[in-house]
């Protein structure tokens, strides 16, 4: 469905600051930091929309 376009540190750094974000939602109860929910997603399918609109490409597997 999605090509991948995400990868190695850039894949690695998206799940961390996910995660990180969604564990602020749960700490501080601030719904603002459900935007975590979004890098964290992105990470974990390997695919990430804005760097298919931008012809942008980490993951070294699918190099054009």
């Amino acid at each position: 469905m999605f090509q991948k376009n995400v990868g190695g540190l850039d894949r690695i750094l998206r799940i961390v600051v996910g995660v990180a974000l969604i564990a602020g939602f749960f700490v501080y109860g601030n719904p603002l930091f459900l935007i975590g929910i979004v890098p964290l997603a992105t990470g974990l399918l390997n695919s990430c929309l804005v760097y298919s609109l931008f012809g942008i490409n980490t993951c070294p597997m699918n190099k054009r």
